[in-house]
């Protein structure tokens, strides 16, 4: 056994594997589409509930059809819905149909939490929005995840990531200091709010548990940005300058990200003390005591001659000479992966943070798993995105609606 396996051994030594997660038997329904409401909706799966995806037929997920199409699964499917629609059932029904109401508020009644990310007032109009649903159970969580919220002048104003984005100035401050706005290549947005939303989830069933109280939880891609933009927003309210760093921070120098004969890698020194080491590795050990860079203030006055000092060490070796040269000096340094490369990362897969999960067709996808580590009740993707409509069965015989009905439901297209 190898080290790094004797380690995960020993970490989940007390392990339980009567139970999906903490979350057992806590059960969700979510009415969500493309990706903050069903990554949240996922996170909570993640952690062991038992979380029922309402799809309706006629207006789908848009994560089903996102593409690059994953043409290796059978069915194919695509790379949204794969990783983000794991770990659930699905019911397909027509929320916009008065039958298929009425399935959402029966299915409300065994739940604990409800997860939507509809433009305000849809889920009203369809009568499925929270006055509806604490009305068929007082202790209901419901989770709403829009773009400017619940309230406020910008209200209905449709809202997207990258419009989370723009508005909340992340898109300005991200980019080098002479260039153009830029976008996260990820959706920074919905992952931010998706947290956010689960998060708050968690806190309001601790809530309800202690008072037996259900609340509305109202979280914006806009207001999630905001709160984790690790204080520049304050910086702004006092009216102090909040410049564009790109690949550099404003109180360390040199940092960057530098080209090697193989890559990139990403390197810096922020204390003085960083400072001594990185001159002795660069060959120039006279530099850690000349006053022209040896305190931070000198160095970041200098900023650019270090950035070009370092970068030209490192254009002369492998990232992994460069890395392995940096931490043999107590420095610290990475390759700047391609995600080709994180995912065959050794230490990535040691952590099981990419996983394989078979279909029920006997072929396998490799996804991306929970982040969290928990000793006692391991997390994992113990299922992967169902196709649409592939538990609607099973949840509508739970809930009492004997076949005869439900066949009569399926002929009038409100389920499928």
């Amino acid at each position: 056994m190898s080290g790094a396996d004797a380690d995960r051994k020993a970490f989940y030594r007390e392990a339980r594997t009567d139970l999906t997660g903490p979350l057992d038997g806590v059960r969700v329904i979510e009415v969500a589409t493309t990706w903050a409401g069903p990554r949240c909706g996922a996170l909570l799966a993640d952690l062991g509930a038992d979380v029922i995806k309402v799809e309706c037929p006629s207006a789908p997920d848009v994560a089903r059809r996102l593409t690059p199409i994953l043409s290796q699964c059978v069915p194919p499917t695509s790379y949204v819905n794969a990783a983000v629609n794991r770990n659930k059932r699905n019911v397909a029904v027509e929320l916009r149909r008065p039958e298929g109401r009425d399935i959402f508020l029966r299915l409300v009644q065994g739940a604990d939490i409800v997860v939507e990310n509809m433009r305000p007032g849809t889920m009203a109009a369809w009568g499925c929005a929270y006055d509806d649903a604490r009305a068929k159970k007082p202790a209901i969580i419901y989770v709403s995840i829009s773009g400017f919220g619940q309230f406020g002048p910008n209200r209905e104003r449709p809202g997207y990531d990258p419009i989370a984005q723009a508005v909340s100035g992340v898109m300005w401050l991200n980019g080098e200091h002479d260039g153009s706005p830029l976008k996260s290549p990820i959706f920074l947005a919905d992952e931010l709010a998706a947290l956010h939303g689960a998060l708050s989830a968690v806190a309001a069933l601790r809530h309800r548990d202690l008072h037996g109280e259900g609340q509305h939880i109202d979280v914006s891609l806009l207001d999630a940005m905001i709160a984790s933009s690790t204080g520049i927003p304050t910086l702004a309210a006092q009216g102090e300058p909040t410049p564009r760093w790109g690949n550099t921070f404003g109180f360390a120098a040199p940092s960057n990200a530098y080209c090697c004969r193989d890559g990139w890698v990403y390197a810096g020194a922020l204390l003085d003390s960083h400072w001594r080491k990185l001159a002795a590795v660069l060959g120039r050990p006279e530099l850690a005591t000349d006053e022209r860079y040896a305190t931070l203030p000198a160095r970041l006055a200098r900023r650019d001659e270090l950035d070009e000092m370092l970068g030209a060490w490192c254009r002369e070796r492998t990232r992994s000479q460069v890395a392995a040269a940096l931490a043999e000096a107590g420095l610290t340094a990475a390759a700047v992966l391609t995600p080709a490369e994180m995912v065959d990362d050794p230490h990535v897969r040691a952590r099981g943070t990419i996983s394989s999960v078979r279909q029920s067709s006997g072929g396998e996808v490799q996804i991306e798993g929970p982040a969290a580590k928990l000793s006692r009740t391991p997390l994992g993707v113990r299922s992967p995105a169902p196709e649409l409509g592939a538990h609607t069965t099973n949840v509508l015989d739970s809930l009492g609606i004997d076949r005869g009905r439900q066949q009569e439901l399926r002929a009038a297209g409100v389920i499928a």
